[in-house]
């Protein structure tokens, strides 16, 4: 198996969903049995991405590889079942395309807030349930509940 050495694209272009990614010399290196081979830009240069889909496009393009005098011809289809290309081309995407922030659902909070928070809920349960006494004419649930409040909140003693 062949993987890629070295892969950095020389020039990016977005068009409304697509992401062309232009190779040159030096910017593009496969490693064979041990040997760096380097693309060379004879033949097919650039990949085209569907930012969409995250779908390569041109994958009968053929990319060219040089050590000396031999040559590695390889279609874009080969090249990326045969290497670890799309290790590669994850962090180029990462970087070329924004990826959306994704706010926190929870946000931090102390313990002495969230203790305020309880208390404020138990006060207004508290006003609630004296509102509904007071609605239906219960005297005895109303001064039961504003004693309890009473206790529980600090403040004034009912007699």
């Amino acid at each position: 198996m062949m993987q890629v050495q070295y892969m950095k694209p020389f020039y990016t272009k977005i068009t409304g969903d697509k992401l062309r990614l232009v190779f040159a010399y030096q910017y593009f290196s496969i490693l064979k049995e041990n040997e760096i081979f380097h693309f060379i830009p004879i033949e097919g240069k650039e990949m085209i991405i569907n930012l969409k889909t995250q779908q390569i496009e041109n994958l009968s393009e053929v990319f060219v590889f040089q050590k000396g005098n031999r040559f590695i011809r390889l279609p874009l289809y080969q090249l990326l079942l045969i290497t670890n290309v799309h290790e590669h081309l994850a962090p180029i995407l990462d970087s070329v395309v924004p990826q959306p922030q994704i706010q926190p659902a929870v946000t931090t909070v102390s313990v002495g807030e969230i203790d305020q928070l309880l208390a404020e809920l138990e006060g207004k349960n508290f006003d609630h349930l004296i509102d509904r006494a007071l609605a239906e004419n219960n005297k005895a649930l109303f001064f039961d509940l504003l004693q309890q409040k009473s206790h529980q909140f600090g403040g004034f003693e009912i007699e």
